[in-house]
């Protein structure tokens, strides 16, 4: 086999092809602009707050600028301020920003008391980040001397989100053994400092050495590496960017890639700065030869909502009965989803444009009443795309200027002159989010939502996959206040015969009740419904719209908590049901569902990655039942059970953002995702704090030869508040756009995935342990055909020369069916295994057709026998003294037993 280090640069490099991000940031002549900084609308407002972020960007582009050899820093950011505070001159309406397309978030920190900068990474080595997290009390610099300035944790977090590069320090294991000798997980390791504990009682603390602990040959629990205040070493970056010589992050000459930190586990042992010469960021720039202008800022305030519906009525929306059902997803979107104080207006198009409505604002049911009496009821024509877009446009510049506006473009046909309005939608500053209906939607539609930061979706004519209300129902506010949105709770359908029952639950969760609507089609006549609440009790008064083929029930007030059950029974057609809500308090986060695919477009044989964050507020919902439903254009359907495991697709174990691969390509065009989450009796909210990468807290410094300790950082990993949940929501994914597809039969081109969570132990001093998640047949799914287990004593000929190295009988290991926890124990051989040895462990996967995953991650064990205990020297043994019950005289007594027991030893008794 070749170079292991240029196949895993070549599989970086697959899976970043067409990687989504919702970020706005372009790199531009080496500087970054477009970054958005979003302060969350539940911070009070606090104007010190903006100048904070001004001086912490600032501070971080000279450094940034010197970190990456004078190739990048911070040209522009913009501030995105709530909606909430008070407005000022300078504060101008937002264009393509978002919460949504934040870089960086500052919000209250999860857990009172933990700042901790940290960013959100769903994928693998050399991928995007999602969002980078500031707590306003780090931002004010209270937190300055556990994490350093903030302009420096802003460069840290910038690697982990820009270029996808991981810590260098490890919480979880703080040491490790090499050679013998004890070492500090750190990168790299010339930065010197000691290796102390704390020990505290009563009200009193003393500073000691570390113990060995005698079984594992690492320090007791608690130890910790203290630095020295005062460095001459340069890096790296991602280990602690707050000791100031620290100015450069780790390259292959001073990377260590033998402490076990996640850098060396999703990297494959490759120092950051080696990751980031892979990035196309390093690609398409060269360093610059003068210094950088400083950072600018724009102030933008949120304002109303603004958004205009764009649909097609053209001819061919009489087919399949597009019409009708683009107009009960509109309906829903009028009635429940657009929030209340929105502005809504309506254009219809087929060869040409037609106004419906100008922009209302919705204050009631009257003004949602009135636009939905406003949709279309008869479909012919052409299809003119940009003749809707413009119409848009003119009706919004009339109230508003079209910046941060948001156009809902749904069309069935295809327009081979919808490229003429590019431009138009460029500088129009609007967000289109579009919905593509059926199996010949403009191929170009997409183009539109890539260039404005918009949804896009996919709807096939399979109606009893719900589709075109799901799209409709994903376009809630980027920026409104996250209790107005409405949230999906269910979504189903199904096709009825001979009388049959369409029967389910649907769970409203102490999180959401408001606004609840139960919405119900049909396609050919009305069923029977019938609904009941959680007391039994049955709910009557839908509203019937015959025209529409529909039914709907507001439920008045607040939904009642529990499980409400439904029964529909119809003949010879296709229903659906879809239950929507909103949170049911100001001040309580709802449990919300974001799905998302990796990549807008799939290439044959690219494997496609499904995510869904499952959180309430920043707390993460564990051991949910998730399924993602994946519809080709041919309308048929793969269903996927997503993980949180941390294994195969999934990034990180128990973090609430549950992860599977796709590989069941059908046919070429698009992909429509849809997700179901599901708390039951197992599932939890837990103000653990999951794995996460960021800035690293350091425990203390050594300043002239004293340790001077920090603060404690707050615990709250140990005994976690957990809570057990159940809910019910849906969330739509989008869609992607499959090419390079084969005829069928496709052949198999998809080979086992890397397995990235191999563990050893040893095991009696001479045998080792390993677990890990079993990769299938096809990334993850099915089962392997055999692992291939070789060992090294030198963790650089494992990865790079892995064929080369020592390979382990695994002749009695069968593979576990995928997403299985493997075992297998073996005893070295052929390899010097004695006390102090450092052996390096890698599996490879391989699959019926032979072919071969990536190598795992290395595994690593140290073998420590601890020295024999000293037997310790016995004390001369005495004999017990002869006690006279009779003595009755106290004084006699004692002088008998003395006299006795001194004439036993033969010592000489002198009195006096």
């Amino acid at each position: 086999m070749g170079s292991f280090k240029s196949s895993v640069f070549l599989l970086v490099l697959h899976f970043l092809e067409g990687v989504v991000s919702n970020s706005l940031t372009q790199l531009n002549n080496n500087g970054y602009e477009g970054i958005v900084v979003a302060i969350d609308p539940n911070i009070p407002e606090d104007e010190t707050l903006i100048q904070h972020i001004k001086d912490m960007v600032t501070e971080a582009s000279p450094y940034l600028f010197e970190a990456t050899e004078k190739r990048f820093y911070f040209k522009s950011v913009a501030i995105l301020i709530p909606e909430n505070w008070k407005t000022k001159p300078e504060y101008v309406r937002p264009k393509l920003e978002t919460y949504k397309n934040a870089d960086i978030l500052v919000a209250e920190p999860n857990v009172p008391g933990n700042d901790e900068p940290y960013t959100e990474q769903m994928g693998n080595c050399g991928e995007k980040g999602e969002r980078i997290h500031f707590t306003p009390d780090f931002l004010t610099g209270k937190r300055a001397a556990q994490y350093g300035p903030q302009g420096r944790a802003l460069v840290h977090e910038w690697a982990h989100l820009r270029w996808g590069v991981y810590d260098e320090y490890n919480d979880k294991q703080k040491f490790y053994v090499s050679n013998g000798k004890r070492q500090a997980v750190r990168c790299s390791a010339d930065i010197s400092g000691e290796n102390v504990i704390n020990k505290c009682q009563g009200g009193s603390c003393v500073t000691k050495s570390c113990k060995v602990d005698k079984v594992t040959g690492l320090y007791e629990e608690g130890c910790e590496f203290i630095p020295s205040k005062l460095q001459t070493v340069k890096a790296s970056i991602m280990f602690s960017q707050s000791i100031d010589s620290v100015v450069e992050f780790c390259t292959e000459k001073n990377h260590n890639k033998e402490a076990p930190n996640l850098q060396n586990q999703k990297c494959n042992l490759r120092s950051t700065w080696e990751v980031i010469r892979d990035s196309e960021d390093f690609k398409k720039t060269t360093p610059m030869t003068t210094q950088p202008p400083k950072p600018t800022f724009s102030l933008l305030q949120i304002g109303q909502r603004i958004v205009c519906l764009v649909l097609d009525k053209s001819g061919s929306m009489s087919n399949g009965d597009r019409l009708n059902r683009m107009n009960q997803a509109g309906k829903l979107f009028l009635l429940q989803t657009i929030e209340q104080g929105s502005w809504v207006g309506m254009v219809t198009f087929d060869s040409a444009a037609h106004v419906q409505s100008e922009l209302i604002q919705i204050n009631s049911g009257a003004e949602r009443d009135a636009l939905s009496k406003r949709l279309p009821t008869a479909a012919s024509g052409g299809t003119s795309i940009c003749s809707g877009l413009r119409s848009a446009f003119a009706i919004i510049r009339k109230k508003y200027p079209t910046d941060g506006s948001e156009i809902v473009l749904l069309t069935d046909g295809e327009d081979n002159t919808i490229s003429s309005c590019f431009n138009e939608v460029k500088q129009s500053g609007a967000v289109i989010h579009t919905v593509a209906l059926g199996p010949s939607a403009a191929k170009e539609l997409e183009e539109l939502s890539k260039m404005t930061g918009g949804v896009q979706t996919y709807a096939s004519d399979q109606a009893q996959n719900n589709g075109l209300i799901d799209a409709f129902g994903a376009l809630t506010s980027g920026n409104g206040a996250a209790s107005q949105r409405s949230i999906q709770l269910e979504s189903k359908g199904l096709t009825l015969q001979n009388n049959q029952w369409m029967n389910g639950t649907v769970i409203v969760d102490s999180t959401v009740g408001k606004d609840t609507v139960f919405l119900i089609t049909w396609t050919k006549q009305p069923p029977q419904i019938f609904l009941w609440d959680p007391s039994k009790k049955k709910q009557d008064g839908f509203v019937v719209d015959a025209n529409a083929k529909m039914a709907y029930l507001q439920i008045p007030g607040t939904a009642k908590v529990g499980t409400w059950s439904y029964s529909l029974q119809a003949s010879s057609q296709t229903l659906t049901l879809t239950v929507t809500s909103r949170p049911s308090s100001a001040t309580v986060p709802p449990i919300t569902v974001t799905s998302k695919m990796n990549k807008n477009t799939g290439i044959f044989p690219s494997a496609m990655v499904v995510y869904a964050k499952i959180h309430q507020g920043t707390s993460p919902i564990l051991r949910a039942t998730v399924t993602a439903v994946i519809e080709s254009v041919n309308g048929k359907t793969v269903t996927l059970e997503l993980l949180d495991n941390g294994a195969g697709a999934d990034a990180a174990k128990d973090d609430g953002v549950y992860s599977r691969y796709f590989t069941a390509y059908d046919t070429n065009g698009r992909y429509s995702v849809k997700v179901w989450a599901l708390g039951g009796v197992n599932a939890a909210t837990q103000r653990l704090i999951p794995q996460q990468t960021g800035a690293m807290y350091i425990p203390g410094w050594i300043e002239n030869g004293e340790i001077k300790w920090n603060p404690p950082r707050p615990e709250i990993n140990k005994d976690p508040e957990s809570k057990q949940v159940c809910f019910s929501r849906t969330s739509s994914g989008g869609s992607f756009v499959a090419s390079g597809i084969p005829q069928s039969p496709i052949p198999d081109r998809f080979p086992p995935c890397q397995i990235t969570d191999l563990k050893a132990k040893i095991h009696g001093y001479t045998f080792i342990n390993l677990t890990w998640t079993a990769p299938g047949d096809d990334y993850d799914y099915g089962r392997a055909h055999e692992y291939i287990i070789r060992i090294s004593t030198n963790v650089l000929d494992l990865r790079d020369k892995f064929n080369d190295s020592v390979q382990v009988n695994t002749s009695d290991l069968i593979p576990k069916e995928a997403n299985s926890e493997e075992v297998f124990v073996f005893k070295p051989e052929n390899i010097a295994f004695e006390n102090g040895t450092d052996l390096f462990i890698a599996i490879q996967a391989v699959d019926k057709s032979n072919l071969k995953s990536e190598i795992s991650n290395i595994a690593r064990v140290s073998l420590f026998i601890p020295p024999p205990i000293p037997p310790e020297t016995p004390s001369p043994s005495l004999p017990c003294p002869e006690i006279s019950v009779n003595s009755t005289i106290p004084g006699l007594h004692v002088l008998k037993v003395v006299w006795k027991w001194l004439g036993e030893l033969q010592l000489p008794i002198a009195l006096g």
